[in-house]
């Protein structure tokens, strides 16, 4: 299967959701009026696509169909499909090493799964890797890691559980140096007894980071939970209030109707979406492209 075709399949059910919900407007859209576009608003919204984002979407047809370059529904599609591309942040994945890479997130998103998929990724570019296990709170948690570390075939810097997460965080930057390690991804946790806590946990791992590895590149990629649709927005305000954000990586795109929540953090939050989970394997993992992803959901 070529790849685009793979991330078609892995949306199917938010294309499905949309597709039909858009197919009857395309069809019958004669003339391209008010109604016509109150009925695309409609149906974007109910597709997890966001108010802001259809909000967006919608002027910026109105303001085509004013200025007579939209005049029936091959040019509505053609143009829907253009300006949600326009609407992601350009995203800029490559980065000089040394780096951290600090991967944060509520619990039950996908975090240990895709650090084992980014480990992966990396050294599959040549790249070494060594991954800090510094979710230290969550039972398991630690564990499981290692268990995707074998499977990346890469080293996994660990503590026992109820470790100070920061410890571990400098463990693997003294391993690193060490070993000449091109790439860190450190586990972060997802849950603490507050909100605050959390935050704070995360504010020492950066100050660590900074501290021990002054010259290294770092990066913090937020999980979300495809599955989760607008709820996975109010998580990544709480983050991005927190820390500094520079992308968003998706998971579960496979399995849920509400992959459109890809444009509704871009047109709420401005990151760009950098990496996408397509599945269970350690294989189904891949850059997030704008147009292949809004190809894949308008066919």
């Amino acid at each position: 299967m070529g790849f685009f075709n793979k991330i078609k399949e892995s949306l199917s059910k938010t294309r499905n959701s949309l597709v039909n919900k858009l197919e009857g407007i395309f069809k019958l859209s004669v003339k391209i009026d008010d109604d016509i576009l109150e009925e695309l608003e409609e149906a974007l919204i109910t597709a997890d696509i966001g108010v802001k984002a259809t909000e967006d979407l919608i002027q910026k047809l109105k303001d085509k169909v004013k200025a007579n370059k939209i005049k029936d529904a091959d040019e509505l599609k053609s143009a829907l499909k253009e300006e949600m591309v326009n609407l992601f942040p350009k995203s800029n994945i490559g980065f000089s090493t040394p780096a951290i890479i600090l991967i944060v997130g509520v619990n039950g998103v996908g975090k240990t799964t895709t650090i084992g998929k980014l480990a992966y990724k990396y050294k599959s570019e040549g790249k070494k890797v060594i991954i800090a296990a510094a979710d230290t709170f969550r039972a398991a948690a630690v564990e499981q890691l290692v268990v995707w570390g074998q499977r990346a075939g890469v080293e996994v810097i660990r503590q026992m559980e109820g470790s100070d997460p920061a410890s571990v965080l400098f463990d693997a930057i003294r391993a690193g140096k060490a070993r000449h390690v091109d790439v860190i991804i450190c586990d972060t946790a997802g849950r603490l007894h507050t909100k605050k806590n959390l935050m704070e946990e995360l504010k020492k791992l950066y100050r660590v980071a900074e501290k021990e590895y002054p010259e290294a590149v770092k990066i913090s990629y937020l999980v979300l939970d495809a599955t989760t649709g607008q709820n996975a927005i109010s998580q990544a305000k709480i983050f991005k209030d927190a820390v500094n954000v520079n992308g968003i990586i998706l998971t579960k795109l496979d399995g849920t109707a509400k992959g459109g929540v890809a444009l509704a953090i871009a047109a709420e939050l401005g990151i760009p979406v950098c990496y996408m989970g397509t599945g269970e394997s350690i294989e189904d993992f891949a850059e997030f492209d704008p147009k292949e992803f809004v190809d894949a959901i308008i066919s």
